[in-house]
């Protein structure tokens, strides 16, 4: 049995993507992150995971180095999260909202889960 912390809607700024314009001009990614944990027996941080590290982390991926796949974004911040922290699993989900897509839509993203 496996406890959850949850950070969910973390904006940050970045120029990931395949086309020369998301380079050039960047957009906003969402990223929601859940990590199955067992939570501690006292009242102590050290105890647990800090989601403010959890976010730190993920803001560091997304306006680090440029790549042309989300899924390789979701992928290092949740292989990032499994090497940093002792958790069961963990699930990220990167959110690409102004995607270049030419149709109405709400949203695209990919989710990386490490276990």
């Amino acid at each position: 049995m496996a406890d959850r912390i949850t950070l969910t809607g973390l904006e940050a700024y970045g120029y990931h993507g395949v086309f020369p314009e998301e380079r050039r001009e960047g957009q906003t990614f969402r990223v929601d992150v859940t990590c199955w944990v067992r939570f501690p027996a006292t009242d102590d941080l050290a105890g647990t995971i800090n989601y403010a590290e959890i976010a730190d982390i993920a803001v560091a991926v997304v306006t680090g180095p440029p790549r042309n796949l989300i899924e390789t974004v979701a992928a290092e911040i949740a292989d990032t999260l499994r090497a940093r922290f002792p958790m069961h699993a963990v699930e990220v989900t990167v959110h690409k909202p102004n995607a270049p897509i030419p149709h109405t839509f709400a949203d695209v993203s990919v989710t990386a889960r490490r276990s």
